[in-house]
Parts: structure tokens; C-alpha cells; sequence
């Protein structure tokens, strides 16, 4: 019977994060989709911190792969090779597919369930509750965001922020780097640059608290806790075994054509971070990757001629909109660099979940 589940094209995609998520959303109807991840669910990865400082609100960007994804086969395992058919999973699953996607990210150590991850943000909550003195180490957009949500939510802690950069958010410009030196200042975040902690070597005093921490220029900072907001790897150690092995750069980025399919592959796609496309790693451009592949492979799978399909075009300049608070942000456009209520109200007030979630065919508040 013609457009039988039987008949549909193997589409199977491995990683269940922005891009991924989106893509099995989008082609759940016109392929026979089978979803790859090692957890249960989608995190709108932007909205983390708010959830530290207000766990319910993690209830809205902690969302079960089932809600959006309701027809197409979920495995939840670590994909651990892939050859020119089938893709094998830790859990002895060995999934054939006509097309592959990788959209697997960044690494990050987080639970199965989403009762576990939202136990998680409750435990954070607690520390960061439990804590007179704070230490974020790492200035990029988590450490500075961080510091933000803190510093405006628990005014009465003492936080300290650690850069080894000479500027904060090195992604973005000078002049939205010392705007938002000078904004986290104002709430009596003491910023520290050019200096690394050593945290192989800390001491702790009987009570667990009032820890002593020692920073690559011989200062001490005491600290009740510590968060780690340093980047991470990409999460493509794996594929240094497979038939991908030769397309892998030195820093675990995959090499793609014009089209995201990985170069000298017909049928195997890469999304999201995990692409060697030169612009900033953000989380509406990987999702602009997912609507081009999307569509590329709507073409395909419907019989069109690939030199009908779109290639992707990269971001010719950063955008950026980092959130310092709930209601400020800085923002850098092509033209011009702002901070304060209205790049705030863009971004820090709802952290684009709402969107996100409509995105995904959800209602933008949990019902």
C-alpha cells in the first residue's frame, strides 16, 4: 500500500538535543524515524541556570523525547558505531537506516529521566541556597549567565567569578564584553581575569563549607561551593572508530559539505555543534541546521533530484543575546551592542521556551 509505514525511508537520528530534536519532530510523519539518545527527554539547554535558581521552572525545558516525538521509535542507549547500513547502540541494538543524522553535541554527564534531571536542579537550588559565598569558575556565557541569575535572584550571596581569559565571552566583541564586565560589577560579582583555579588542590574546613580555593596568580578565594562553567568536548569521541574516523578534525568536529552531509558521504548527515561549519555554536543556528537537513531529506525521500536540495548558509556575523538576570541582557547585532531592559526582554524574561516549545508542537506553559 503506497505511503505504508513499510515503504517510508529509514531515517535514524542519533542525539536528542536541540537539533535533533527538532529534526525527528519535523520528519516523524514522512520518514520512519527511529531516535537515538542516552537520555529520556530534550533539554532547552539555554534555560539550565534560570532552573538552578527556580527549579519549577525546569518543568517547561525539561521535556520528555514521547511529548513531541509521538510517532517513531525512541531507543534510549549510547550509540557506539556506525557502518555504511546499520547504527549499533551500547544496548546491543543494531538499527539499519537509509539515512543517518548526527546531531550528538556537546558532552554532558546528565541523568536517564527527566525526575532525575529536575531532582538534579532542586539539589543545585540547595546548594546555591545553603551558601553564603559562591565561586563560578569559567567567564564564557554559562559562567556569566550564572553569576547573573545569582547575583539577581540571592543578592546577599557573595560571588566570585574566576576568567583565565583577559576579557569575559571572548565569542563576542570587546564592547558587549566590558559592558557586561561593568553590569556584573554593579551587582557586586567580583570578577577576576587572567587567572585559573586549581581545583586539584582546594581545602575544606570541618564544616564542609568555607572551602579555600588557590588561583593560578597565588590568590586564595574562600567559597562555600563552586560551580564548573568551563566548555566542553564534543561528543564525537566515539565515531573515531567508525567509517567517519577519516572525517574528524583534531578538535572532534565533523567535516561537511554545503548541505551538512558529512563530506564524501551520501546519506549521513551531521547538525548542531558537532559540525566544522565556522560560526559561533548556538543553539537557533543549530536549529536553522535542522530545518535545512529537514528539508533536504523530505526532497530525497520523495524522489527529488539533489541539485534541488538548499545548502546551508552560515551565520556571516555573531549574533548574541546573553541574559544577566530576568530582566537584563546584553545583546550584539551586526551594527550595534546593547544592554539592559529591552535585549532583556527579547531573551531573559521566558529564555525563548515558550518558543521552543511551540516549536515542538507543545504548549508554551506546561498544562
Amino acid at each position: 500500500m503506497k505511503g505504508s509505514r513499510e515503504e517510508k525511508k529509514r531515517l535514524v537520528v542519533i542525539g536528542g538535543g536541540i537539533a535533533g530534536s527538532l529534526l525527528v519532530r519535523s520528519l516523524q510523519f514522512d520518514a520512519d524515524v527511529t531516535l537515538i539518545d542516552p537520555k529520556e527527554y530534550f533539554e532547552i539547554t539555554w534555560a539550565t541556570l534560570r532552573a538552578m535558581v527556580e527549579p519549577t521552572s525546569g518543568e517547561r525545558s525539561v521535556i520528555n523525547h514521547r511529548d513531541y516525538f509521538t510517532n517513531g521509535r525512541i531507543v534510549t542507549s549510547w550509540a557506539t558505531n556506525i557502518t555504511d547500513t546499520d547504527v549499533l547502540t551500547a544496548d546491543g541494538h543494531v538499527i539499519p537506516y537509509d539515512y543517518l543524522v548526527i546531531a550528538t553535541g556537546h558532552v554532558d554527564s546528565v541523568p536517564k529521566s527527566r525526575t532525575e534531571r529536575l531532582a538534579e536542579y532542586q539539589a543545585e537550588n540547595e546548594k546555591i541556597r545553603s551558601a553564603h559565598s559562591i565561586l563560578i569558575i569559567g567567564g564564557g556565557p554559562t559562567g556569566v549567565e550564572l553569576a547573573g541569575e545569582i547575583a539577581v535572584d540571592f543578592p546577599e550571596k557573595k560571588v566570585t567569578l574566576v576568567h583565565n581569559g583577559s576579557r569575559l565571552m571572548e565569542f563576542i566583541g570587546t564592547k558587549a564584553a566590558d559592558k557586561t564586565l561593568k553590569w556584573l560589577r554593579s551587582k557586586n560579582v567580583d570578577v577576576k581575569l587572567e587567572q585559573r583555579v586549581d581545583l586539584n588542590h582546594f581545602s575544606e574546613s570541618d564544616s564542609s563549607t568555607n572551602k579555600t580555593y588557590h588561583t593560578s596568580s597565588g590568590e586564595t578565594i574562600k567559597a562555600d561551593c563552586h560551580f564548573l562553567c568551563t566548555g566542553k568536548p564534543l561528543a564525537s569521541a566515539w565515531l573515531q572508530d567508525t567509517i567517519l574516523m577519516n572525517n574528524l578534525h583534531s578538535n572532534g568536529s565533523l567535516a561537511v559539505d554545503e548541505y551538512l552531509r558529512v563530506k564524501g558521504q551520501k546519506n549521513i548527515y551531521a547538525i548542531g555543534d558537532i559540525t566544522n561549519i565556522p560560526e559561533i555554536k548556538q543553539g537557533y543556528l543549530a536549529q536553522k541546521h535542522a530545518e535545512v537537513v529537514a528539508g533536504n531529506l523530505k526532497l530525497l525521500m520523495n524522489g527529488g533530484k539533489e541539485s534541488k536540495m538548499v545548502a546551508y548558509k552560515p551565520a556571516s556575523s555573531v549574533t548574541a543575546i546573553v541574559s544577566l538576570g530576568r530582566r537584563d541582557a546584553v545583546a550584539q547585532f551586526p551594527f550595534t551592542t546593547i544592554i539592559g531592559i529591552i535585549p532583556g526582554i527579547i531573551k531573559s524574561r521566558d529564555l525563548f521556551v515558550g518558543k521552543t516549545r511551540k516549536q515542538r508542537g507543545l504548549e508554551s506553559h506546561v498544562v
